[in-house]
Formats: C-alpha cells, structure tokens, sequence
C-alpha cells in the first residue's frame, strides 16, 4: 500500500512537470511570435516616414523650381522692358534731333507793318524752304505759325497772324509742297521774337516761322 501511493505521488510529480515544461515552451513561442510582428510594425512605420519624407522634398523641389522659373520670367520681362524703354528714348531724341534739323533748315519769312503780302524777299526764302521741304522732309507736318509785333489789339493781331501764315500756306503749296502736310496757327503779338517797342524790333516779330509736328 505504501508503495502504491509513493508511485502515485511520483506518477502526479511527473505529470506537474511535464505540464509546466508545456506552459513555458507556449509562452516562447508567443513571445517569439511577437517579437517579428513589432519588428515589421516598426519597418512599415519606417518605410511610410522616408516615403512622407521623400514626397515633402519633392513638393519643396518643384516650389524651387517654380520660384526660380518664375525669378527668371520675371528678369527677362525687367529686361525687356528696359531694352523696349531703351530704344524708346533713343528713337525719341533721333526724331527731335531731325525735327530740331528740319526747324534750322526753315527760314522765317518778314512782312510789311499790318499786310500779309509776301515781300519778294520773303518769296526768294519760302522757294528754298520748299526745296529743302521736298528733297529731305517730303513726308513731314509742317506747322506755320503767324507772329505780329506789338502794335494793335490782341484780336486784330490773331486775325493778321492768320492771313500772314495763309500767305506762306498758299505759296509753299505752288511750290510742290502737299497742302496736306501744312498746318497753320496764329500767335498774334503774344510771342515776340525780339523785346523792344522801336521799329528794329517790330520788323523781326512780323514774320511767319515754321515747325515739324510730325
């Protein structure tokens, strides 16, 4: 009897053993089961980080290259507009240079106290003003302008001025010159040539003078 239930206690010893042996080869085998799966968690999280990361630096390249396109538009167009403003300004002054030379190449015509008949003096000038007219400028507006001197009221001296630039209108167009290309204005005695209030400078502020408006 004695026998029999010192084997039985070492019958259950064994069984314990073996029981506990079981339970801890399952709990490596669950602790060697989690182990790869937060490892391929945090390679996932890794691989998703460097693809965010990757995507922002390519979004900050192309802003860079957009910005710098846009810096170089923006230089080319400042350029452009430099070289437009440029040729602007030199063609400028070569058109005032040429009508600077055309207005020194028109001679001013005299008149007589209150007529607006050219003199032959003022004719021989006005044939020379046509032939310059028509072999340099042929294609210019020419502007003439009547003058009067001091004498006489403003509106008598603006209808006087009138019929003095007429006169040379009239023949200049008998020469050649298109009527069309000749424009008139009257100043009256409101621009004198000369100041004074004796005949030396009454004769030089009847005239007629000329200039290119186009």
């Amino acid at each position: 009897m004695k026998k029999n239930m010192i084997a039985l206690l070492a019958g259950i010893s064994i069984l314990a053993l073996l029981a506990g042996g079981c339970t801890k080869k399952q709990t490596v085998k669950n602790d060697e089961a989690v182990v790869p799966t937060v490892t391929a968690e945090k390679a996932e999280a890794a691989k998703q980080a460097e693809k965010a990361r990757l995507a922002e630096q390519a979004w900050l390249d192309k802003q860079a290259r957009l910005a710098e396109q846009a810096r170089l538009a923006e230089q080319d167009r400042l350029a452009e507009q430099a070289r437009l403003a440029e040729q602007a300004r030199l063609a400028e002054e070569a058109k005032a240079a040429r009508k600077a030379t055309a207005e020194n190449m028109l001679s001013a015509v005299y008149f007589d106290f209150d007529k607006s008949v050219l003199r032959q003096d003022s004719r021989d000038v006005l044939s020379k003003n046509a032939e310059v007219i028509l072999k340099s400028m042929p294609g210019a507006k020419i502007q003439i302008a009547g003058h009067c001197d001091e004498r006489g009221s403003a509106e008598y001296n603006l209808a006087l001025g009138e019929h003095r630039a007429i006169s040379v209108q009239k023949y200049l167009t008998t020469l050649g010159v298109k009527p069309e290309n000749l424009s008139i204005i009257s100043y009256g005695k409101e621009n004198p040539a000369v100041k004074g209030n004796d005949e030396a400078a009454w004769a030089k502020n009847r005239r007629a003078e000329f200039s290119v408006v186009k």
